[in-house]
């Protein structure tokens, strides 16, 4: 799929709601045409709320078709997208430090990032959910400690939301499992 437009146009589209727009044809052209993989990085720090979320979207999908894309990329995930307060951005860069290879300095970096996020119930209950199953996912490596891990799922029962509790009690079973 050819999207001759910039990215930053293609995903404004979409309205001021939750809806995804047009990120389908944005993954489909960096998938085809990798040197603009950068473009849509750039436009997760976009001044448009919408543009970021819809832009973070397409770099997770473009990272789970085509696994080691963002390999050379990982650097900046845990620099600047870890300081943004945006919850899309937040969720999304969970699910991503699953898919990428971490260096150990770098698991300690996502890791104490991780953590900081599901520190408080206060959070976003996607990024809750997400953060949590990253977390749970780096416990076989050695990258944190069960015991680390339960304790932060355990907070989490207090989640306003019923599905983070839920998920909470979820990924304590797991835990027991590992």
């Amino acid at each position: 799929m050819v999207v001759p437009e910039p990215f930053a146009e293609v995903l404004r589209v979409g309205g001021r709601s939750n809806a995804l727009g047009r990120t389908a044809e944005v993954v489909d052209a960096v998938l085809a045409d990798p040197a603009r993989l950068r473009e849509l990085l750039d436009r997760v720090h976009d001044d448009d709320a919408w543009v970021r979320m819809r832009a973070v979207d397409a770099v997770e999908k473009v990272c789970r078709a085509d696994p080691g894309r963002l390999d050379p990329h990982v650097e900046e995930l845990l620099t600047t997208w870890t300081t943004s307060d945006q919850a899309s951005v937040q969720w999304h860069l969970a699910q991503l430090l699953r898919q990428v290879p971490l260096t150990r300095a770098q698991q300690e970096r996502a890791v104490a990032w991780l953590e900081a996020r599901v520190a408080t119930t206060e959070v976003d209950w996607i990024v809750a959910v997400e953060v949590l199953r990253t977390l749970v996912a780096f416990v076989p490596s050695g990258a944190v400690d069960a015991d680390v891990v339960a304790g932060l799922a355990e907070a989490q029962r207090d989640h306003r939301s019923a599905s983070v509790r839920r998920k909470a009690d979820g990924f304590l079973e797991q835990l027991r499992g590992l």
